[in-house]
């Protein structure tokens, strides 16, 4: 997810981002001073009424008594921080508007929700932004990257986690993946299979997470960790819930392990769309139906 890694975007992801929040904040506007425009009641009508008005029932002409000023709708935090940041940098998000939509579709039906992220970069404050009023969780592998995020971006929730794999072990990692342990639905941090993360803060593993992004971490080279261990674990988190269902996203599917793990463990059958190189999985709770298949 950090600009060292990938290529920027085109600039229009900035220009898009600015233009719906601000036609948000319009929108926003518009409703709350609405509901002050009610309209007055006539003096002619006043004056020529020979009947008298009787204050203990309602006529057509009554109407509640208004607030002598509006109330004042403000751009929620997130949305102002994020405004400001893109507008004032020239380092957009590394995915694409078309990939960037495909995500923000689902924000916009589930949020404010539990969003967890593989990978802390420039556009982590556009999803904690999309986000507003629910739970945005960063997961990155660089401790230098994080601190130099957080004097930037200090409201951004972020974790830093190790991972012990390389790329070049993708093939024996996509084998271990295969055996029975590996079958099992259940915490991740109690899993017997060698792909599953154990590492991660404690609240990680309690939350059910609505969300998940596997952007990170590295996976460009060889000797990088690779995303073999994030897929995995994400697609059991998401099997792991109680009830309902995860919506999982995969990002540069163009590359042989993120290909071949997210088809593996998340599961062609429950690949939703695919958009670039971002692909969407949306998986369902496996501990409300007993005996359904770790894949359709």
């Amino acid at each position: 997810m950090r600009s060292n890694s990938k290529p920027h975007s085109p600039f229009n992801t900035k220009l898009i981002l600015i233009c719906a929040s601000v036609v948000l904040f319009v929108f926003l506007l518009i409703t709350t001073t609405s509901s002050f425009s009610k309209p007055p009641i006539s003096q002619s009508h006043l004056s020529n009424s020979t009947h008298p008005v009787d204050d203990s029932e309602p006529t057509p002409l009554d109407c509640p008594s208004l607030p002598l000023t509006p109330t004042c709708t403000k751009t929620p935090p997130a949305l102002a921080n994020a405004l400001i940041h893109y507008a004032t940098t020239n380092i957009t998000p590394q995915q694409t508007l078309k990939e960037i939509s495909v995500s923000a579709r689902v924000l916009e039906k589930k949020a404010p929700c539990n969003f967890l992220v593989f990978g802390l970069g420039h556009d982590s404050l556009m999803w904690a932004g999309l986000n507003h009023g629910g739970r945005t969780v960063f997961l990155e592998e660089d401790k230098a990257w994080i601190d130099q995020i957080k004097q930037k971006l200090p409201s951004l929730e972020s974790y830093h986690v190790e991972y012990v794999t390389k790329v070049h072990q993708a093939d024996d990692l996509l084998e271990t993946g295969m055996k029975e342990e590996c079958k099992v639905v259940g915490e991740p941090r109690f899993s017997k299979c060698d792909l599953a993360l154990k590492g991660f803060p404690n609240e990680i593993y309690d939350i059910e997470w609505d969300l998940i992004m596997v952007d990170a971490p590295t996976g460009f080279h060889d000797e990088a960790p690779g995303r073999m261990n994030a897929i995995y674990t994400a697609g059991l988190m998401a099997r792991n819930r109680e009830e309902g269902e995860t919506d999982v996203f995969v990002h540069d599917v163009n590359r042989v392990v993120e290909d071949k793990f997210s088809m593996a463990f998340l599961c062609e059958g429950y690949l939703r769309e695919q958009q670039g190189l971002l692909r969407h999985f949306t998986i369902p709770s496996h501990r409300s139906r007993s005996g359904r298949p770790f894949c359709p």
